[in-house]
Protein backbone atom coordinates (compact mmCIF):
# COMPACT_ATOMS: atom_id res chain seq x y z
CA UNK A 1 0.00 0.00 0.00
CA UNK A 2 1.37 3.24 -0.93
CA UNK A 3 2.75 5.59 2.29
CA UNK A 4 -0.04 7.97 2.90
CA UNK A 5 1.18 12.05 3.15
CA UNK A 6 -0.93 14.28 5.33
CA UNK A 7 -3.45 15.72 3.35
CA UNK A 8 -1.79 19.75 2.50
CA UNK A 9 -6.05 20.87 3.61
CA UNK A 10 -5.77 19.14 6.63
CA UNK A 11 -6.88 21.52 9.71
CA UNK A 12 -3.55 22.59 11.61
CA UNK A 13 -4.35 21.03 15.17
CA UNK A 14 -6.49 18.80 16.55
CA UNK A 15 -10.03 20.58 18.04
CA UNK A 16 -10.78 20.95 21.82
CA UNK A 17 -13.13 18.09 22.02
CA UNK A 18 -15.79 17.46 25.12
CA UNK A 19 -15.89 14.07 26.78
CA UNK A 20 -19.79 12.94 26.64
CA UNK A 21 -21.16 11.49 29.83
CA UNK A 22 -22.26 8.41 29.50
CA UNK A 23 -20.12 7.35 26.43
CA UNK A 24 -16.66 5.15 27.22
CA UNK A 25 -14.18 4.54 24.87
CA UNK A 26 -11.93 1.86 24.13
CA UNK A 27 -9.31 0.46 21.06
CA UNK A 28 -7.08 -1.86 20.07
CA UNK A 29 -5.50 -4.01 17.28
CA UNK A 30 -6.27 -7.07 15.55
CA UNK A 31 -3.72 -6.47 12.46
CA UNK A 32 -7.01 -6.92 9.88
CA UNK A 33 -4.86 -4.97 7.35
CA UNK A 34 -2.37 -2.57 8.97
CA UNK A 35 0.86 -3.33 9.97
CA UNK A 36 1.59 -2.42 13.98
CA UNK A 37 1.81 1.06 15.38
CA UNK A 38 -2.62 2.14 14.77
CA UNK A 39 -5.46 0.04 16.28
CA UNK A 40 -7.99 -0.82 13.93
CA UNK A 41 -10.84 -1.50 16.46
CA UNK A 42 -12.88 0.98 17.99
CA UNK A 43 -15.51 -0.36 21.47
CA UNK A 44 -17.60 2.63 22.79
CA UNK A 45 -19.51 1.56 25.77
CA UNK A 46 -22.83 3.49 26.06
CA UNK A 47 -24.79 3.77 29.24
CA UNK A 48 -28.61 2.34 29.92
CA UNK A 49 -31.52 4.94 28.16
CA UNK A 50 -29.11 5.51 25.30
CA UNK A 51 -31.16 6.09 22.32
CA UNK A 52 -29.63 6.35 18.72
CA UNK A 53 -30.59 7.60 15.33
CA UNK A 54 -29.05 6.67 12.32
CA UNK A 55 -28.76 7.12 8.24
CA UNK A 56 -27.25 4.67 6.28
CA UNK A 57 -25.96 4.15 3.12
CA UNK A 58 -28.09 3.84 -0.43
CA UNK A 59 -25.97 1.04 -1.94
CA UNK A 60 -27.61 -1.96 -3.08
CA UNK A 61 -25.10 -3.89 -1.95
CA UNK A 62 -24.77 -2.78 1.36
CA UNK A 63 -22.44 -4.79 3.93
CA UNK A 64 -23.83 -7.11 6.14
CA UNK A 65 -22.52 -4.87 8.53
CA UNK A 66 -25.26 -2.30 7.59
CA UNK A 67 -28.15 -4.72 7.33
CA UNK A 68 -27.31 -6.02 11.29
CA UNK A 69 -27.68 -1.99 12.23
CA UNK A 70 -30.85 -1.96 10.35
CA UNK A 71 -32.39 -5.12 11.90
CA UNK A 72 -30.44 -4.28 15.65
CA UNK A 73 -32.07 -0.95 15.73
CA UNK A 74 -35.48 -1.98 14.72
CA UNK A 75 -35.69 -4.65 17.83
CA UNK A 76 -34.47 -2.30 20.13
CA UNK A 77 -36.80 0.78 18.72
CA UNK A 78 -33.54 3.13 18.91
CA UNK A 79 -31.75 1.24 21.86
CA UNK A 80 -28.69 0.88 21.76
CA UNK A 81 -25.92 -0.23 24.43
CA UNK A 82 -21.89 -0.09 22.31
CA UNK A 83 -20.65 0.55 18.89
CA UNK A 84 -18.22 -1.73 17.77
CA UNK A 85 -16.34 -0.42 15.13
CA UNK A 86 -13.41 -1.87 12.59
CA UNK A 87 -10.84 -0.40 9.90
CA UNK A 88 -9.52 -2.61 6.95
CA UNK A 89 -12.05 -5.27 5.43
CA UNK A 90 -15.36 -3.57 5.13
CA UNK A 91 -17.43 -6.88 5.58
CA UNK A 92 -18.75 -6.57 2.18
CA UNK A 93 -18.93 -9.31 -0.84
CA UNK A 94 -18.48 -11.88 1.74
CA UNK A 95 -22.01 -13.53 1.71
CA UNK A 96 -23.46 -15.49 4.63
CA UNK A 97 -19.95 -15.53 6.32
CA UNK A 98 -20.01 -11.44 6.83
CA UNK A 99 -23.74 -11.81 8.48
CA UNK A 100 -22.43 -14.52 11.17
CA UNK A 101 -19.46 -12.61 11.91
CA UNK A 102 -21.66 -9.68 12.61
CA UNK A 103 -23.63 -12.00 14.79
CA UNK A 104 -20.63 -13.20 16.35
CA UNK A 105 -19.14 -10.16 17.12
CA UNK A 106 -22.57 -8.90 18.63
CA UNK A 107 -23.07 -12.11 20.82
CA UNK A 108 -19.41 -12.06 22.02
CA UNK A 109 -20.07 -8.09 23.33
CA UNK A 110 -23.24 -8.51 24.60
CA UNK A 111 -22.14 -11.69 26.92
CA UNK A 112 -18.48 -10.44 28.24
CA UNK A 113 -20.95 -6.80 29.05
CA UNK A 114 -23.98 -8.35 30.03
CA UNK A 115 -26.17 -6.87 27.07
CA UNK A 116 -28.68 -8.26 24.54
CA UNK A 117 -27.07 -8.74 20.95
CA UNK A 118 -29.59 -6.59 19.45
CA UNK A 119 -27.88 -3.58 21.72
CA UNK A 120 -24.93 -3.95 19.71
CA UNK A 121 -24.10 -1.83 16.83
CA UNK A 122 -21.31 -3.06 14.40
CA UNK A 123 -19.45 -0.98 11.45
CA UNK A 124 -16.85 -1.88 9.13
CA UNK A 125 -14.92 -0.02 6.39
CA UNK A 126 -12.01 -0.60 4.18
CA UNK A 127 -11.54 -3.47 1.33
CA UNK A 128 -14.68 -4.99 -0.28
CA UNK A 129 -14.82 -8.91 -1.35
CA UNK A 130 -11.88 -10.28 0.91
CA UNK A 131 -12.65 -13.04 3.70
CA UNK A 132 -13.62 -11.22 7.25
CA UNK A 133 -10.78 -12.09 9.87
CA UNK A 134 -13.27 -12.74 12.07
CA UNK A 135 -10.74 -14.73 14.46
CA UNK A 136 -8.09 -11.65 14.78
CA UNK A 137 -11.23 -9.32 16.18
CA UNK A 138 -12.96 -11.99 18.45
CA UNK A 139 -9.19 -12.84 19.81
CA UNK A 140 -8.65 -9.46 20.93
CA UNK A 141 -12.29 -7.98 21.81
CA UNK A 142 -11.94 -9.67 25.31
CA UNK A 143 -9.41 -7.13 26.47
CA UNK A 144 -11.12 -4.02 24.50
CA UNK A 145 -12.34 -2.85 27.61
CA UNK A 146 -9.06 -2.54 29.98
CA UNK A 147 -8.39 0.43 29.53
CA UNK A 148 -10.45 3.66 28.33
CA UNK A 149 -8.49 5.83 25.32
CA UNK A 150 -8.97 9.44 24.08
CA UNK A 151 -11.17 10.52 21.74
CA UNK A 152 -8.47 11.47 19.37
CA UNK A 153 -7.45 7.84 19.40
CA UNK A 154 -10.70 6.80 18.71
CA UNK A 155 -11.01 8.75 15.50
CA UNK A 156 -8.11 7.11 14.59
CA UNK A 157 -9.16 3.82 15.07
CA UNK A 158 -11.46 3.74 12.46
CA UNK A 159 -9.59 5.38 9.77
CA UNK A 160 -8.60 3.70 6.28
CA UNK A 161 -6.72 5.98 3.49
CA UNK A 162 -7.37 9.33 6.06
CA UNK A 163 -4.53 10.75 6.33
CA UNK A 164 -5.53 12.87 9.73
CA UNK A 165 -8.18 11.66 12.30
CA UNK A 166 -11.69 14.07 11.97
CA UNK A 167 -13.26 15.21 15.15
CA UNK A 168 -15.47 18.15 15.94
CA UNK A 169 -17.28 18.95 19.38
CA UNK A 170 -19.50 21.67 20.93
CA UNK A 171 -20.84 22.48 24.01
CA UNK A 172 -24.57 23.82 23.90
CA UNK A 173 -27.42 23.87 25.66
CA UNK A 174 -31.21 22.57 25.79
CA UNK A 175 -33.78 24.95 27.61
CA UNK A 176 -30.70 26.11 29.47
CA UNK A 177 -29.30 22.96 30.97
CA UNK A 178 -25.72 22.33 29.54
CA UNK A 179 -25.59 19.40 26.54
CA UNK A 180 -22.68 18.15 25.06
CA UNK A 181 -21.86 16.62 21.32
CA UNK A 182 -19.13 15.12 20.52
CA UNK A 183 -18.53 13.59 16.89
CA UNK A 184 -15.25 11.50 15.00
CA UNK A 185 -15.65 10.42 11.46
CA UNK A 186 -13.61 8.79 8.49
CA UNK A 187 -13.37 9.26 4.58
CA UNK A 188 -11.21 10.13 2.07
CA UNK A 189 -12.78 8.10 -0.96
CA UNK A 190 -15.35 6.72 -2.43
CA UNK A 191 -17.06 9.73 -1.58
CA UNK A 192 -20.28 10.36 -2.91
CA UNK A 193 -23.85 12.36 -1.90
CA UNK A 194 -25.81 9.18 -0.90
CA UNK A 195 -23.83 9.28 1.38
CA UNK A 196 -20.28 8.95 1.40
CA UNK A 197 -17.65 6.11 1.83
CA UNK A 198 -17.65 7.29 5.58
CA UNK A 199 -18.32 6.20 8.79
CA UNK A 200 -19.74 9.07 11.39
CA UNK A 201 -20.81 8.76 14.93
CA UNK A 202 -22.40 11.64 17.02
CA UNK A 203 -22.64 11.29 20.65
CA UNK A 204 -24.57 13.67 22.96
CA UNK A 205 -25.99 13.68 26.85
CA UNK A 206 -29.14 15.23 25.56
CA UNK A 207 -32.12 13.68 27.14
CA UNK A 208 -33.80 12.86 23.43
CA UNK A 209 -35.87 9.72 22.06
CA UNK A 210 -34.94 7.80 18.77
CA UNK A 211 -37.82 9.26 16.91
CA UNK A 212 -36.57 12.79 17.80
CA UNK A 213 -32.83 12.06 17.05
CA UNK A 214 -34.28 10.89 13.74
CA UNK A 215 -35.59 14.08 12.75
CA UNK A 216 -32.98 16.39 13.49
CA UNK A 217 -29.70 14.00 12.03
CA UNK A 218 -31.89 14.01 8.71
CA UNK A 219 -32.18 17.53 8.68
CA UNK A 220 -28.63 17.94 9.43
CA UNK A 221 -27.43 15.13 6.56
CA UNK A 222 -29.26 17.56 3.90
CA UNK A 223 -26.78 20.25 4.49
CA UNK A 224 -23.57 18.78 5.32
CA UNK A 225 -23.30 14.86 4.42
CA UNK A 226 -25.11 14.97 1.61
CA UNK A 227 -23.26 17.66 0.64
CA UNK A 228 -20.26 16.44 -0.19
CA UNK A 229 -18.31 14.59 -3.07
CA UNK A 230 -14.60 13.35 -3.71
CA UNK A 231 -14.99 11.03 -6.40
CA UNK A 232 -18.93 10.11 -7.12
CA UNK A 233 -18.85 6.59 -6.18
CA UNK A 234 -20.80 4.94 -2.91
CA UNK A 235 -19.73 3.04 -0.62
CA UNK A 236 -21.59 -0.30 0.75
CA UNK A 237 -20.92 0.58 4.74
CA UNK A 238 -21.71 4.94 4.49
CA UNK A 239 -22.86 5.10 7.84
CA UNK A 240 -23.99 8.36 10.01
CA UNK A 241 -25.29 7.38 14.01
CA UNK A 242 -25.97 9.45 16.40
CA UNK A 243 -26.09 8.37 20.14
CA UNK A 244 -28.20 10.26 23.22
CA UNK A 245 -27.03 8.90 26.33
CA UNK A 246 -29.92 11.00 28.29
CA UNK A 247 -27.56 11.71 31.02
CA UNK A 248 -28.11 15.59 30.99
CA UNK A 249 -31.16 16.82 33.36
CA UNK A 250 -32.88 19.50 31.31
CA UNK A 251 -36.42 18.83 30.98
CA UNK A 252 -37.98 16.63 27.83
CA UNK A 253 -38.70 17.51 24.62
CA UNK A 254 -40.51 16.10 22.37
CA UNK A 255 -41.18 18.10 19.13
CA UNK A 256 -37.67 18.42 16.56
CA UNK A 257 -39.15 22.43 15.97
CA UNK A 258 -39.51 23.38 19.56
CA UNK A 259 -37.77 26.34 20.06
CA UNK A 260 -35.73 25.07 23.17
CA UNK A 261 -33.97 22.62 20.69
CA UNK A 262 -32.65 25.81 18.40
CA UNK A 263 -29.10 25.69 20.24
CA UNK A 264 -28.45 21.68 20.37
CA UNK A 265 -29.90 21.70 16.59
CA UNK A 266 -27.55 24.12 15.61
CA UNK A 267 -24.80 22.91 17.00
CA UNK A 268 -25.80 18.97 15.68
CA UNK A 269 -25.73 20.67 12.46
CA UNK A 270 -22.40 22.55 12.55
CA UNK A 271 -20.87 19.24 13.67
CA UNK A 272 -22.12 17.36 10.76
CA UNK A 273 -20.91 20.00 8.30
CA UNK A 274 -17.46 20.28 9.74
CA UNK A 275 -17.06 16.80 9.81
CA UNK A 276 -18.24 16.77 6.45
CA UNK A 277 -15.55 19.29 5.01
CA UNK A 278 -13.22 17.38 7.13
CA UNK A 279 -13.33 14.60 4.74
CA UNK A 280 -13.21 16.69 1.47
CA UNK A 281 -10.36 18.23 2.68
CA UNK A 282 -8.78 14.75 3.41
CA UNK A 283 -10.14 13.42 -0.43
CA UNK A 284 -7.47 11.00 -1.79
CA UNK A 285 -4.66 12.90 -3.41
CA UNK A 286 -6.87 15.95 -2.93
CA UNK A 287 -4.73 19.60 -3.28
CA UNK A 288 -7.85 22.05 -3.29
CA UNK A 289 -10.97 22.14 -0.85
CA UNK A 290 -13.81 23.52 -3.62
CA UNK A 291 -17.22 25.06 -2.77
CA UNK A 292 -19.48 25.35 -5.22
CA UNK A 293 -22.25 27.83 -5.14
CA UNK A 294 -25.29 27.65 -7.16
CA UNK A 295 -28.11 30.22 -7.31
CA UNK A 296 -31.35 31.00 -9.82
CA UNK A 297 -32.18 27.52 -10.08
CA UNK A 298 -36.38 26.75 -10.26
CA UNK A 299 -35.76 25.54 -6.98
CA UNK A 300 -33.30 24.34 -3.94
CA UNK A 301 -33.74 20.52 -5.13
CA UNK A 302 -32.57 21.70 -8.78
CA UNK A 303 -29.75 23.77 -7.43
CA UNK A 304 -28.50 20.51 -5.45
CA UNK A 305 -28.56 19.11 -8.52
CA UNK A 306 -26.75 21.52 -10.63
CA UNK A 307 -24.13 21.54 -8.17
CA UNK A 308 -22.95 18.50 -7.41
CA UNK A 309 -22.76 17.78 -11.46
CA UNK A 310 -20.20 20.34 -11.22
CA UNK A 311 -18.35 19.00 -8.15
CA UNK A 312 -18.57 15.84 -9.38
CA UNK A 313 -17.24 15.89 -13.62
CA UNK A 314 -13.53 14.53 -13.39
CA UNK A 315 -13.16 17.56 -16.19
CA UNK A 316 -13.97 20.35 -13.64
CA UNK A 317 -11.89 18.26 -11.22
CA UNK A 318 -8.85 17.81 -13.08
CA UNK A 319 -9.11 21.59 -14.45
CA UNK A 320 -8.80 23.17 -11.20
CA UNK A 321 -5.86 19.91 -9.94
CA UNK A 322 -3.93 22.02 -13.17
CA UNK A 323 -5.20 24.91 -12.22
CA UNK A 324 -7.02 25.86 -15.51
CA UNK A 325 -9.33 28.67 -16.02
CA UNK A 326 -11.25 26.05 -18.25
CA UNK A 327 -14.66 27.67 -16.95
CA UNK A 328 -16.06 26.30 -20.56
CA UNK A 329 -16.42 22.78 -18.45
CA UNK A 330 -18.43 24.17 -15.72
CA UNK A 331 -20.91 25.02 -18.73
CA UNK A 332 -20.45 21.43 -19.88
CA UNK A 333 -21.18 20.04 -16.04
CA UNK A 334 -24.41 21.86 -15.99
CA UNK A 335 -25.51 21.05 -19.58
CA UNK A 336 -25.81 17.41 -19.30
CA UNK A 337 -28.16 17.09 -15.97
CA UNK A 338 -31.68 17.51 -16.58
CA UNK A 339 -32.44 20.62 -14.55
CA UNK A 340 -33.08 23.58 -16.44
CA UNK A 341 -30.41 25.95 -17.17
CA UNK A 342 -31.35 29.05 -19.34
CA UNK A 343 -27.86 29.51 -21.25
CA UNK A 344 -28.69 33.06 -22.11
CA UNK A 345 -28.54 34.30 -18.44
CA UNK A 346 -25.89 31.64 -17.54
CA UNK A 347 -22.60 33.50 -15.13
CA UNK A 348 -19.90 31.96 -13.47
CA UNK A 349 -17.70 33.70 -11.38
CA UNK A 350 -14.22 31.80 -10.14
CA UNK A 351 -13.55 33.23 -6.70
CA UNK A 352 -14.68 37.21 -7.31
CA UNK A 353 -13.56 37.09 -11.05
CA UNK A 354 -16.62 36.85 -13.65
CA UNK A 355 -15.79 34.24 -16.47
CA UNK A 356 -18.72 34.18 -18.11
CA UNK A 357 -21.63 36.93 -18.11
CA UNK A 358 -25.14 36.03 -20.02
CA UNK A 359 -23.64 32.78 -21.59
CA UNK A 360 -20.57 34.52 -22.91
CA UNK A 361 -17.04 35.24 -21.69
CA UNK A 362 -16.96 38.16 -19.45
CA UNK A 363 -15.68 41.40 -20.75
CA UNK A 364 -13.73 41.77 -17.66
CA UNK A 365 -12.62 38.37 -17.38
CA UNK A 366 -8.69 38.71 -17.12
CA UNK A 367 -7.25 34.74 -16.91
CA UNK A 368 -4.14 35.35 -15.79
CA UNK A 369 -5.77 36.94 -12.60
CA UNK A 370 -8.03 33.61 -12.52
CA UNK A 371 -4.99 31.39 -12.86
CA UNK A 372 -3.48 33.22 -9.94
CA UNK A 373 -6.65 32.62 -7.86
CA UNK A 374 -6.53 28.99 -8.62
CA UNK A 375 -3.20 28.59 -6.95
CA UNK A 376 -4.96 29.14 -4.09
CA UNK A 377 -5.63 26.31 -1.88
CA UNK A 378 -9.59 27.20 -1.32
CA UNK A 379 -11.93 27.63 -4.57
CA UNK A 380 -15.09 28.71 -4.93
CA UNK A 381 -17.24 28.50 -8.31
CA UNK A 382 -20.18 30.79 -8.08
CA UNK A 383 -23.07 29.91 -10.64
CA UNK A 384 -26.30 31.50 -11.55
CA UNK A 385 -28.32 29.79 -14.27
CA UNK A 386 -30.81 32.09 -14.66
CA UNK A 387 -33.80 30.36 -14.28
CA UNK A 388 -34.65 32.72 -11.64
CA UNK A 389 -37.26 35.71 -12.26
CA UNK A 390 -35.39 38.99 -13.21
CA UNK A 391 -35.64 41.03 -10.47
CA UNK A 392 -36.26 38.23 -7.41
CA UNK A 393 -33.78 37.47 -5.31
CA UNK A 394 -35.64 34.56 -3.90
CA UNK A 395 -34.81 31.73 -6.33
CA UNK A 396 -33.35 27.64 -5.72
CA UNK A 397 -29.99 27.85 -4.52
CA UNK A 398 -27.60 25.07 -2.96
CA UNK A 399 -23.92 25.09 -2.07
CA UNK A 400 -21.85 21.62 -1.93
CA UNK A 401 -18.63 20.88 -1.31
CA UNK A 402 -15.68 18.75 -3.45
CA UNK A 403 -12.00 18.50 -4.02
CA UNK A 404 -10.05 18.29 -7.28
CA UNK A 405 -8.91 15.22 -8.64
CA UNK A 406 -4.96 14.83 -8.91
CA UNK A 407 -2.74 11.41 -9.78
CA UNK A 408 -2.32 11.40 -6.71
CA UNK A 409 -5.90 10.06 -6.65
CA UNK A 410 -5.10 7.15 -8.68
CA UNK A 411 -1.70 6.23 -7.01
CA UNK A 412 -3.58 5.78 -3.62
CA UNK A 413 -6.40 3.55 -5.56
CA UNK A 414 -4.24 1.32 -7.72
CA UNK A 415 -2.28 0.27 -4.98
CA UNK A 416 -5.03 0.00 -2.58
CA UNK A 417 -5.31 -3.79 -1.46
CA UNK A 418 -1.37 -4.18 -2.26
Amino acid sequence: MIKMKRSPLAPGHLPNVHPVDGVTLHAGYAAMKYPPGRDDVLLVLLEPQTQMAAVYTRSQTASPAIQWCRQAQSQTHGGARALVVMAGNSIAGTGSAGGDACRNLANAVAEKYGLQPEEIQISATGVIGEPFPRDKVMAILPCLGDQPVKWAKAAQAICTTDTFPKLASRCTQIDGVPVTLTGIAKGSGMIAPNMATMLCYLFTDACLNADLLQILLTRAMDKSFHCITVDGDTSTSDTVQVFATHRSNHASVSDADDPRLDDFRSALETICLDLAQQIVRDGEGASKFITIQVRGALNDRDAHGLAMAVANSPLVKTALAGEDANWGRVVMALGKTDFPVNPDRLCISFGDYPVCLNGVQAKAYDEALVATYLKGQEIVIKIDVGMGQVGMDKSGCAEVYTCDLTHGYIDINASYRS
